[in-house]
């Protein structure tokens, strides 16, 4: 019974937020609480959910902290410089346009956020595209990738909700992964590499006349970030022209064509009810010659009231600091972002009220994460408490082959990667792999190497339609999402299977006899 009741509340839960019937956060709470009393637990209920609260506190703190400093170094400008500079560097070269998109992906990717990621990334970056004539279905896959398998970092969800899922510390899921998620970024920079070079081909071979010879210097015309003081080289005329009729130029939808010559991919979110950002794009296609793309209303406005240019380099060090400590693994994580969170808004904004606008800004994220985190605990101390986990492991124990139990962990890893990308986070992490952990609990796999293997699909997992950030990133950029998964899913695969193999190799994701 205890079988039948668990498969039927993970079948339920799964069901009804992919469905969109009911939000993660309300069936995190009312699915296990139903399922939880045909049990026959009764007000005992109660016990094991607050139980499972208290084990989730130290997570719970380590997003709230980690969310509200990233945020903070957003604020004050901590970004800005480098955005600026990979801006300026990549305006000559298709090849180095796609590396610096890789390059500024990973780096606001930090901030756990993708739909911020893709925001600032697109803004900065989309103008040149359009302006060299590359393809923005390109800027979509690499930044899908790069944000993808940053995707791992303890605040940005799929760590967190492993941890909470399996009872284990967010850091020690992440701090031993650190290697091979290097050794994914590294693969996914060859990808970005080639496909710079298969545009710069692709550009010499559709346009001879303009970038026929190898010396032809690839100028974009001269490009910066913010608004400061550009201007056009001159070099070749048809530039703009060029920008204006290519993918989304100057607000044209998808009408018109590529720059190529080929026609614009259509069938994306268009012009009517687009999310926030597509405007911005449209605006900083016709202002691009007159002072760049325009960054204003977004993250990076080179205007906001929280710039902090003067303490720039306090706070590279300060988040040095606090990226070396965190690898190091010599504080609890969630205590070093309560440190760097608070000497963060010390030092940037002494005025007491001034913090706590700053803090309110980042209030909505704060919040909608947390509180999912604090919800999961429902299901994982129904599951727990009830005993339905352990009926449901011993059954899957049943059903597995033998030989297949010493490598539960790699095969929790390949599993991963076509289930989320077919389900949501939340369905997978607290549906699914707590009853695999269990069951490789049965042959000795501890449950954080099962958690470990569980987030290598994550450069999979953000290619899914069920995220929303991918469709804010195809929307900005106006690339069809077949599009977009044709040049992306495979090579998503690849990163996801070398980041498993990897993991194996490093030994933090054991094969036990």
């Amino acid at each position: 019974m205890l079988v039948l009741l668990g498969f039927a509340m993970v079948a339920t839960f799964m069901v009804l937020i992919m469905t969109k019937r009911m939000t993660p956060l309300l069936a995190l709470i009312l699915v296990p609480t139903i399922f939880g009393l045909f049990t026959g637990a009764g007000l005992g209920l109660g016990d094991m959910i607050l139980e499972a609260v208290g084990q989730m506190a130290p997570t719970a703190a380590l997003l709230m902290f980690a969310i509200a400093y990233f945020g903070i170094m957003i604020d004050v400008g901590l970004f800005d410089k480098l955005v600026n500079w990979i801006v300026r560097v990549v305006g000559h070269d298709p090849a180095k346009v796609v590396m610096g998109t890789a390059l500024l992906t990973a780096v606001i990717s930090l901030d756990g956020d993708g739909s911020t990621t893709f925001i600032v990334v697109t803004a900065a970056l989309l103008p040149v595209y359009h302006r060299l004539g590359l393809s923005p279905v390109v800027l979509t896959c690499v930044a899908g990738l790069t944000n993808g398998t940053l995707n791992i970092v303890p605040w940005g969800g799929p760590t967190v909700r492993a941890a909470a899922a399996l009872n284990v510390d967010a850091a020690d899921i992440f701090v031993p992964m650190i290697p091979s998620l290097l050794v994914g970024l590294a693969v996914v920079f060859v990808f970005a590499w080639l496909l710079g070079l298969s545009e710069r081909r692709r550009l010499r071979r559709e346009d001879p006349a303009r970038w026929g010879r190898p010396e032809q210097r690839f100028d974009a015309g001269s490009v910066t970030f913010g608004g400061q003081g550009t201007t056009d080289s001159g070099t070749d005329d048809g530039a703009d022209d060029a920008a204006g009729e290519g993918l989304g130029g100057s607000g044209r939808g998808t009408g018109g064509s590529h720059p190529s010559g080929g026609p614009v991919p259509s069938g994306t979110p268009g012009t009517s009810g687009a999310p926030a950002g597509v405007g911005l794009l449209e605006r900083a296609e016709t202002t691009q010659s007159a002072g760049g793309p325009d960054m204003s209303d977004t993250a990076l406005d080179p205007n906001r009231d929280t710039l902090r240019p003067k303490l720039f380099v306090f706070n590279l060090v300060l988040t040095v600091v606090i990226m070396g400590l965190l690898i190091a693994d010599i504080v609890p994580l969630s205590y070093l972002f309560m440190i760097g969170t608070a000497i963060a808004l010390l030092v940037n904004f002494p005025n007491v009220k001034k913090q706590a606008e700053v803090l309110g800004n980042h209030s909505s994220s704060i919040v909608a994460v947390v509180s999912m985190v604090f919800a999961a605990a429902v299901l994982t101390g129904v599951l727990t408490g009830t005993g339905m986990v352990d009926a449901m492991s011993t059954w899957l124990v049943d059903v597995i082959p033998d030989s297949m139990g010493p490598i539960l962990a790699v095969l929790t890893g390949i599993i991963s990667i076509p289930a989320t990308f077919f389900m949501s986070n939340d369905a997978f992490y607290f549906g699914i792999l707590p009853v695999l952990a269990e069951t490789g609990a049965h042959y000795g796999i501890p449950a954080v190497d099962m958690a470990r293997a569980s987030i290598t699909g994550q450069p999979v997992h953000m290619q899914s339609p069920l995220v929303p950030a991918i469709l804010l990133l195809v929307s900005m950029a106006k690339v069809d999402l077949g599009d977009h998964h044709k040049k992306v899913l495979w090579r998503a695969c690849i990163v996801a299977l070398v980041m498993l193999a990897s993991g194996v190799l490093f030994g933090v994701i054991g094969i036990y006899n």
